[in-house]
This record gives C-alpha cells, structure tokens and sequence, in this order.
C-alpha cells in the first residue's frame, strides 16, 4: 500500500481509538464477536448472491494490487517508447522483433506484436483501442463489488443492532444488563458504517485509480505505438507523449 494510504489507515484507527480513551471507555466496549459476524458475514453472503465467481475472483484479485507498487510507469515507458521510434526509423519496423519483452505488460507486449506483424496502423488502433475499453469495463465491475459491500454493510448493521435490542429486552428487569445489551447491539451498527466509510468505498475508489491510471498508461502506449507505425519523428513523439505525464496519478 502507498505511504498516503497507510497514513489514511494509521488516522483512521488513531481517531477511534483516543475517541474511545477521551471519554474513559474501555476499547473492549468496541469489540463484538456477534456484531462481527452479522455485520461481515451478513455482507459476504449478499455479495456472494449478487455477484457471479469471475466477477468475485476479479475483485480478489484487484484487491491484491492495493497492497503493490504501481506497476505502469510513464516516464519508462515513453523512454521506451521513444527508444523503439528511433530503431524503426534506422532500421524498420521488423529489427523492433528483436526486442526483448520479458519485462513489458500484456498491453505493450501485443501492441508491439502487431507492430511488427505489420498490422494496418488504422486497424491496430481500433484493435488496441477496444482493448482499453473492455479491461477498463472488466476493473469498473469489480469496484462496483465494493461499491455493492459498502451499501449493504451499513443496513445490515442496522439488523445486526435490532437483533441485539430484542435480546436486550430480556433484562428489563435488570437494568444494569440491560443497559451493556443496548451498547453491544449499536456495536453492530458501528461496524456497519465503519466497514462500508473505512473499507470498502474507499477500496472501491482506490481500485477506480488504479485502472484509470492503468487506461493512461495504455492509452499513451497506444499513441505511441500508432506514431511509430507512421514513422513519427522520435522527438515529436517524445513532446507529445510527454503530455500524458502531468496526467499521471502516480
């Protein structure tokens, strides 16, 4: 996870936690087993209703690149880019099949295939073009996951703290248990909006950055690429390219 987001993280616990101490509750009073269950549980089975296993597995996945460091670089990728201009202007288009690609994307990888295969530099731009279109419908599927889990998450904590409220009315004659029953039901709501305010939505936009800046990232490369198919002079393709870099979120 970036610095700013563990920071995010770091804030968001801190200011629960001295909430808790400020006013000289305990931090127990904020842990329910019960309430974790309905409210997590209740959530992860309405996903699950919802949504089809390729759609979950995406998102899984997604979720996994949180934790990683941005893989598509600009800067790299432009001298890259540019590098590539330079061969097929000296040598043509086919000296570029000797390019290593072990370290290239999937994107620049069959975008650089086609190049060379001598692909129609209209084709390819539609080619590539519905490629962009179709990962970034494939990434906005598995935000709208998240999106989903930060709706539900809430109302389910509602039910979470009406179940607790009805188990607490058994001690209307003990008001002492009846008044820890109150609290550990709204515990369940607690959870409800935390999980959907702290975790999902922001996992959801997070994951919506992280695709635009991928769909930059492809947008740009297929710039590139269409340029050198028309043989583009090199630095003229690195000035326009180099347009995309104040675009970058990373």
């Amino acid at each position: 996870m970036s610095k700013i987001g563990l920071i995010g993280f770091v804030v968001i616990i801190a200011s629960i936690v001295f909430a808790q101490l400020y006013h000289d509750a305990p931090l127990s009073g904020l842990l329910d087993f019960s309430a974790f269950l309905i409210v997590f549980g209740g959530t992860v089975g309405a996903i699950l209703i919802q949504s089809s296993s390729k759609q979950l597995s995406h998102a899984c996945k997604q979720l996994l690149t949180l934790f990683a460091k941005p893989r598509y670089q600009l800067a790299q990728q432009i001298a890259l880019i540019k590098r590539w201009s330079v061969i097929s202007r000296q040598d043509g288009l086919l000296s570029l099949e000797k390019e290593n690609r072990d370290n290239l994307d999937s994107f620049t990888e069959k975008s650089l295939l086609m190049l060379v295969d001598g692909c129609d530099p209209v084709v390819l731009q539609e080619i590539l073009q519905q490629e962009i279109e179709l990962e970034i419908d494939k990434n906005e599927r598995s935000a709208q996951v998240f999106d989903a889990m930060g709706g539900y998450s809430p109302t389910i904590g509602i039910i979470g703290a009406v179940l607790g409220l009805i188990q607490a009315m058994a001690f209307l004659d003990q008001p002492e248990l009846l008044g820890q029953g109150i609290a550990i039901a709204f515990v369940a709501t607690i959870y409800g909006v935390a999980f959907a305010n702290f975790i999902f939505l922001p996992v959801a936009n997070k994951i919506r950055l992280n695709y635009q800046h991928q769909a930059l990232f492809e947008e740009m490369s297929m710039i590139g690429i269409i340029a050198i198919a028309h043989g583009e002079n090199s630095l003229l393709l690195e000035r326009r390219l180099n347009g995309y870099l104040s675009r970058a979120v990373y």
